[in-house]
């Protein structure tokens, strides 16, 4: 919703994102997971897919906030699914925006000033709730998952993690990335 009343927002504003600019990276940012998550994911039998789907979802978590994180693992999950022909999954749609969710609850409520710590203890804990317990369940559910598949998401989300974390950790700690998120942030 778009506002150009002065007592609630700023003038172009979208209330959820804060700003129009962080709208259109939020955009992007579903585009990017769709783009790793349904294009350039790695396939293992009829079961298992590897990807990195969630790593601009973590993103939007950890560098705009819970609320943005949780509507861009929705969104990217909606459109996602719509793109491929996938039939829509409520509880990994669920588990997708918990992802984003908790991963920018956990990095804001973490009172460390270490960032690789805090983006190590967010991301794993988005991925443990959201892809490991939420998401596995979703499966089982839905498709009938096999136990013995679903106890393999958790060494993948393991590994998963640990590189999504290196990637966020290297942005969260350059100096000229860290300075335009600030920029983007401010309203």
């Amino acid at each position: 919703m778009v506002t150009n009343n002065r007592k609630n927002t700023k003038t172009g504003c979208v209330k959820i994102f804060g700003t129009t600019k962080i709208l259109v990276i939020s955009a992007l940012l579903i585009a990017m997971s769709i783009v790793l998550g349904k294009f350039l994911a790695f396939n293992i039998g009829d079961s298992l897919r590897i990807s990195f789907e969630n790593l601009s979802i973590l993103m939007a978590g950890i560098f705009f906030g819970p609320s943005v994180g949780a509507f861009v693992g929705v969104g990217a999950d909606i459109v996602g699914c719509l793109l491929k022909g996938y039939a829509l999954n409520p509880i990994i749609t669920v588990g997708a925006g918990c992802i984003g969710f908790l991963s920018g609850f956990v990095y804001r409520k973490l009172k460390t000033e270490n960032k690789i710590l805090k983006t190590a203890v967010s991301v794993g804990t988005a991925h443990l709730v959201g892809s490991v317990i939420i998401k596995s369940v979703g499966l089982y559910i839905y498709y009938h998952t096999a136990f013995q598949v679903l106890a393999t998401r958790l060494p993948i989300y393991i590994i998963t993690a640990i590189l999504e974390s290196a990637v966020i950790s290297v942005l969260v700690r350059n100096r000229a990335f860290s300075a335009q998120l600030e920029r983007m942030r401010k309203k």
